[in-house]
């Protein structure tokens, strides 16, 4: 009797309500049980309600387009019963106490549905993208917070892991792609990461985690009746203190520290109040924590939270906690298997605020930067809303004693260069005998560029690395060579393994004007472009080190600079030579003479009409470091990706303050005319003047809306530019009155050698 019961109410009910799971909570972590209980309280976004402290915790999912992204059967289930529907999930049941639960769960779906504007619609799936999602998804690190699946497609662990098993009757194949693609549009709060996916990549992982079994849906057409009770329904839940919703404010609850941790929520059996399923370790560590709410926390506590928060210990170590487990560590690949497990495992964060440079950390966790090309796992992008607060954490928090690596006096310069040079290649230390060097390949295994690590690095942690490589990378297949401190080349610069270190990082310091070390060569490639648009990534003279560009049938070309958000280069003919093969990697120029325009930022907000445009900082041998290595973002400007259209023609997603903005160019190729034609649309938050730097050099008027320099002819919007003149030059400027919401110009480029 006892089984038929229990087995009724699975049945009834569904999965069986679990308590809520933070992956990061299940592995080695850091925290103190009060502590646990500080992050439970964020992440189950009790500030939402009880605003004691002034702050409303992490950001709920967008809701906005819910209607459209999820099943209506789906979204039924889970209002009614979302720990029943859902296992583990942070989302409370509203209705526990409620006699017309599935009544008012069907009027909430028709209010979130009758928002959405499309209607949710299944896809048909190929067995092809399965496949392939399922080795991205055991590949690029999904595993770190999801459970690996077995060979039959079932999930294989359900303890402290974001379950999946629901999503085949939760998404179509189009709505989960759309969410993988961009997952923060529907989750700000990053705690769903993106993962640098493409759009074909997406749809297969949609694919593997959907499943080819056919689906049964019920169409959902929103009946007024039905909207306008779920509306007051959404209301009455104060469902909008979680999700936000325009002309709706919540209601406040009572202040975090005058709440008695005995009762309400955290009572057992929670009774006219939101009921999370706490099990009892959770609600004892909540607990502690509202002893004393307002705490202070120190920086080394609010690492470990972040740390813990975002699961970056799934991958990553620190200090004594973290790290890869042995049941995931076969999902950690790497295609450069002889450089040992430095290559498959992601690097450690001990001491990582004393290794990176701020400026680099930063575009590791915001701007998807990598210098390990064959790892694997990707790093996933949690956004700068969310980790912002980072670097600088951990830059007071990680300290080693300093070292000085001072530029060489100029009378001993080429001594030291040559030195660095010399102990770099194959008739030296033969680093390029692991290490890619200025993108060109070394000729064995494929380590990370060289030249990278002054870029990156911080010198103290540079000189004590190549000291003890092993110490700071256990099991790293680096060789020691100055053991004891003492050099193994008593050749080069009198063997002196202080000015060794230092010549070294000297003569990474040039950078890309540094020579070429014995041992290594370049490898070119002539990249066409055929019927189809071509895009292709990498460093350029035209476009920087973060540059795009873009081919089109018919013999169009240019180069987007993504660091600073300007269009840098327009070409007519053939398109590009890189300097080495790859994807998306090596250096590029055109194949013809180009037209160059300004690098620098695009867009910018001025005092007035004759203030002066903010010019990138300029580096060079005598002045190797940026003196302002954050200029686009002190300018507002924010690179957020490019996504492709069914043509292939990329356009560039990028804010400009508050501004978003989507840059489309397209090329336009007839009766003799090769023009570029942008499409540049903004949605503003209010209405404000921001300024557009459109042309530079030896610009001239011919008309109201046109202007041009010997090599290009330019249309612009009626009643916009500005012509100013700048020394012996011009820079055209356009004034762009915006307005809140949307806007769009259109920008003519016409190429004319």
């Amino acid at each position: 009797m006892k089984f038929f019961s229990l087995f009724f109410l699975v049945f009834a009910c569904g999965v069986m309500a679990a308590s809520p799971v933070v992956s990061g909570l299940h592995g080695k972590h850091p925290l103190e049980q009060q502590q646990v209980g500080r992050l439970l309280i964020s992440e189950l976004r009790c500030m939402a309600c009880h605003t004691g402290s002034g702050k409303n915790g992490i950001s709920a999912p967008d809701l906005s387009l819910v209607g459209g992204r999820v099943s209506p059967d789906y979204l039924r289930k889970f209002i009614a019963d979302p720990a029943g529907t859902e296992a583990g999930t942070l989302m409370p049941n509203l209705l526990d106490a409620e006699t017309k639960r599935e009544e008012i769960a069907e009027s909430i779906t028709h209010y979130l549905v009758s928002l959405a504007g499309k209607a949710f619609r299944l896809n048909s799936i190929e067995a092809r993208d399965v496949a392939i999602g399922r080795n991205l998804f055991h590949r690029i690190g999904c595993v770190s917070c999801h459970s690996p699946r077995d060979a039959n497609g079932r999930e294989t662990t359900s303890k402290g892991v974001v379950d999946l098993s629901q999503v085949p009757a939760k998404y179509s194949l189009a709505s989960l792609s759309e969410f993988l693609f961009q997952p923060a549009n529907a989750r700000p709060s990053g705690r769903m990461p993106d993962l640098n996916l493409t759009r074909a990549e997406a749809k297969s992982i949609a694919s593997f985690l959907i499943g080819i079994e056919e689906q049964k849906m019920r169409l959902l057409k929103p009946e007024a009746k039905q909207v306008a009770s779920g509306q007051k329904y959404f209301h009455k839940f104060n469902c909008v203190a979680c999700h936000q919703m325009k002309g709706a404010d919540a209601r406040p609850a009572l202040a975090l520290e005058r709440l008695n941790a005995t009762r309400g929520c955290l009572s057992r059996q929670p009774k006219g109040v939101p009921n999370f399923h706490l099990d009892q370790s959770q609600r004892t560590a909540i607990a502690k924590a509202l002893a004393a709410p307002n705490a202070p926390l120190s920086d080394k506590a609010k690492i470990n939270l972040t740390l813990t928060a975002f699961n970056c210990i799934a991958c990553h170590e620190r200090e004594d906690y973290g790290g890869v487990s042995e049941k995931l560590f076969r999902f950690f690949g790497t295609d450069e298997e002889g450089l040992g497990n430095e290559a498959r495992i992601p690097p450690p964060l001990t001491f990582v605020g004393a290794k990176l440079r701020p400026e680099w950390m930063r575009k590791v966790l915001f701007d998807a930067k990598t210098v390990r090309p064959y790892m694997h796992t990707r790093m996933p992008q949690f956004g700068e809303g969310n980790l912002g607060h980072l670097p600088a954490l951990l830059e007071r928090v990680d300290k080693l004693k300093p070292v000085v690596m001072p530029e060489p006096p100029r009378d001993n310069r080429r001594k030291v260069r040559e030195g660095g040079h010399l102990l770099v290649g194959d008739k030296g230390l033969n680093c390029v005998a692991c290490h890619k060097f200025n993108g060109k390949k070394s000729p064995g295994l494929k380590g990370l560029d060289l030249l990278t690590s002054f870029e990156r690095l911080k010198p103290s942690w540079f000189y004590r690395f190549m000291l003890e490589p092993a110490k700071h990378r256990p099991g790293i297949v680096m060789p020691i060579y100055w053991p004891g401190g003492q050099s193994t080349r008593k050749d080069i610069l009198e063997g002196d393994a202080d000015q060794q270190l230092k010549a070294l990082w000297y003569y990474f310091s040039l950078g890309r004007s540094a020579r070429d070390p014995s041992g290594i060569r370049s490898i070119g490639t002539s990249l066409k472009v055929t019927d189809t648009p071509r895009v292709y990534r990498g460093r350029s003279r035209i476009a920087g080190y973060r540059g795009i560009a873009v081919g089109f049938p018919g013999g169009v070309n240019y180069a987007f600079n993504a660091q600073n958000g300007t269009l840098s280069g327009l070409w007519l003919g053939e398109f590009l030579n890189v300097s080495w093969s790859g994807q998306s990697a090596g250096n590029f120029n055109p194949r013809a003479r180009p037209i160059e325009l300004a690098q620098d930022v695009a867009f910018c907000r001025l005092a007035n009409d004759k203030a002066p445009w903010p010019l990138r900082p300029v580096m060079n041998k005598d002045n190797p470091v940026n003196p302002d290595p954050l200029y686009p973002r002190n300018r507002g400007y924010q690179f957020k990706g490019y996504q492709l259209d069914a043509d292939d023609v990329p356009t560039f997603l990028y804010r400009t303050g508050a501004v978003a903005v989507e840059d489309t160019a397209d090329a336009v190729v007839a009766n003799r005319l090769n023009r570029l034609v942008r499409k540049i649309k903004f949605d503003s938050p209010k209405a404000e003047t921001v300024y557009f730097r459109a042309l530079t050099g030896k610009v001239r008027q011919l008309a109201p809306t046109q202007f041009a320099t010997d090599a290009v002819k330019l249309w612009v919007p009626k009643g916009t530019a500005l012509l100013r003149s700048k020394g012996d030059a011009k820079e055209l400027l356009l004034k762009l009155e915006l307005p809140k919401g949307k806007f769009k110009i259109v920008i003519q480029y016409e190429l004319l050698r």
